[in-house]
């Protein structure tokens, strides 16, 4: 179907809208995918806050040229489906690596992580990055060790004494 310039600048903002607020763009080859597999996707995207969209790669590139994903420019040839995370990094790629595990035909080509291409190899790497809450969680564990640590430290002594005398007093016993 073919578009007027009005469709193609609005599809140009809607793209631009979701390039906006994203953390994390993974672009993969759909080919060869049914239609019921592309849906189950995009449920399993959406529970997560995550976007799911085909685009025109003209479009796309379009949109993406003056934002720090413009370096996934190389990889929008042939059918490319985008997915964008909002709440976490890796959220994106969590769901690709658990979909192509049951859906080989997809295909990533290419993450754009903080400015930086990153290649399908790193697709792993980057869905183990930690989420927002237990990236808070682990900085709250690491804050927490050093006090843990001076209160056992100054507690010590004295819990020493009290096993000592209870040492003593169950040996006269």
């Amino acid at each position: 179907m073919a578009l007027n310039l009005a469709d193609k600048e609005a599809i140009v903002q809607q793209l631009s809208g979701n390039l906006d607020g994203a953390l994390c763009v993974v672009a993969a080859d759909y080919c060869g995918l049914s239609v019921s597999a592309m849906d189950e996707l995009r449920v399993k995207a959406r529970a997560v806050d995550v976007k799911v969209g085909v685009y025109r790669n003209t479009l796309a590139r379009r949109a993406i040229a003056d934002t720090d994903f413009a370096c996934l420019t190389d990889t929008l040839v042939g059918p490319i489906v985008l997915l964008f995370s909002y709440e976490a990094p890796g959220a994106a790629a969590r769901i690709l690596r658990d979909f192509i595990k049951s859906n080989d035909k997809l295909e990533v080509r290419g993450l754009a992580l903080d400015g930086k291409l990153l290649g399908p190899d790193q697709l792993p790497a980057v869905a183990s990055l930690p989420t927002r809450d237990e990236a808070l969680a682990i900085l709250l564990s690491l804050m927490k060790a050093p006090v843990t640590k001076l209160v056992r430290t100054l507690n010590e002594p004295a819990a020493q004494m009290v096993r000592v005398t209870a040492a003593v007093r169950d040996q006269k016993q």
